[in-house]
């Protein structure tokens, strides 16, 4: 079993998220609103927070990166990502796990939005025990919101 940990991002990390993002997310961007490299790197480097984005590490390797939203009333899973070979093997499983624990120790839910078409990822929040709280449009996105549950 891999051991995981988790890094802050720096500065140096920023290309790695972005190279990580695209293969991550490639196809439903292109789906939805069209692969724009330029506005793609723009959205990024907007969204990209020093301090809250954390490095994604599998034995001693960067693999991935996890975004998560420490707030007051709730607790909101922004991202999570893992590069393509890392995919599949219950890293994002154990990752999103942790975060549920704590979630459950400061007794604040566990949110996220994932896009429609994301089926994969719809499918590990099911049963990671995330149920479906609302469906939004959001330009041309559907987008569901979830919310940690009891896992199935």
């Amino acid at each position: 079993m891999d051991t995981l940990a988790l890094r802050p991002a720096t500065n140096a990390d920023i290309e790695f998220c972005f190279d990580l993002h695209r293969s991550s997310f490639y196809q439903y961007v292109t789906e939805i609103w069209g692969w724009d490299e330029r506005n793609r790197r723009a959205i990024h480097s907007r969204d990209f927070k020093l301090g809250r984005v954390q490095i994604v590490t599998a034995n001693g390797v960067d693999v991935g990166r996890l975004d998560v939203d420490y707030g007051d009333e709730e607790i909101f899973l922004l991202l999570i990502e893992l590069l393509p070979n890392h995919r599949g093997q219950g890293l994002g499983s154990r990752l999103i796990r942790t975060v549920l624990d704590r979630a459950a120790a400061e007794g604040k839910p566990l949110v996220l939005n994932v896009l429609e078409v994301n089926r994969r990822a719809y499918e590990l929040y099911r049963r990671l025990g995330f149920t479906e709280d609302r469906r939004f449009v959001e330009g041309p996105a559907v987008k569901v919101r979830m919310v940690a549950g009891q896992p199935e």
